[in-house]
């Protein structure tokens, strides 16, 4: 099969990356804990009744018949760093499962993203398709291998091998195609080719970027017969 390759958020004609291609409460007064930072990794992490830090808006987009959530949680509404969780449902609870540090978008977060301004889009998406460079590791989604994904080499040395592994996010894109189909059903202005894909160390240009072995866990786990969805956005916008 021949695809057309295509950078995150833009086509790889445009000659730019997930990335530009050149260029992370107080406590009670009174508790024997007062003034000291609250330990956010022993908050409750199993059995929970819905997705943590997600508002009733987004969290009625979740699918019911989704048993597998990518939360990402940016750190604010125009920064490139964030926290991907990864959530499992068993019964009607959800634990969490693995979590990364994470980068979004350069400029952080959009509630309605267009073409090339560098902001991932906030929203609930499905997870349906995935591919990349390498072989396939093991992946449970339809895995799509092929060097028209490659990032050029005229980009900074960094950026080489961002899309070694990718995810494709389902916005403004055909599920069942492979991650660089260009098609964008709403239009060219909207933007397309999001993905969650291998991390560079900072800000993409509308992208989620993890460490390899983030990416690796995801394709080995993610499940097209657990319906699998990304929630994600900058903290507060996930909450309203």
């Amino acid at each position: 099969m021949v695809v057309s390759a295509a950078a995150c958020g833009v086509l790889l004609t445009t000659l730019t990356s997930c990335g530009g291609g050149s260029d992370a409460e107080k406590g009670d007064a009174r508790s024997a804990d007062a003034g000291k930072p609250k330990d956010k990794d022993k908050a409750r992490t199993t059995d929970l009744k819905r997705i943590p830090d997600v508002g009733d808006r987004l969290q009625s987009q979740i699918p019911d018949n989704s048993r597998q959530v990518v939360a990402v949680y940016g750190e604010g509404r125009n920064s490139a760093d964030s926290t991907v969780v990864l959530y499992t449902r068993t019964g009607s609870t959800w634990d969490k499962a693995a979590g990364w540090k994470a980068h979004n978008g350069k400029k952080g977060w959009a509630a309605d993203h267009h073409e090339d301004d560098k902001r991932s889009p906030v929203g609930v998406f499905s997870l349906t398709d995935a591919g990349g460079v390498l072989p396939d590791p093991g992946a449970l989604l339809p895995y799509t291998e092929t060097a028209s994904i490659q990032a050029p080499h005229y980009w900074a040395k960094s950026h080489w091998h961002d899309f070694d592994y990718v995810i494709a996010i389902d916005y403004n894109r055909v599920k069942g195609t492979a991650p660089n189909d260009p098609t964008r059903p709403q239009g060219q202005s909207k933007g397309g080719s999001i993905w969650l894909h291998m991390d560079h160390g900072s800000g993409t240009s509308a992208c989620v970027s993890l460490p390899k072995s983030a990416m690796e866990k995801l394709l080995r786990t993610l499940d097209p017969k657990q319906h699998p969805v990304v929630v994600m956005g900058d903290r507060a916008g996930l909450q309203t």
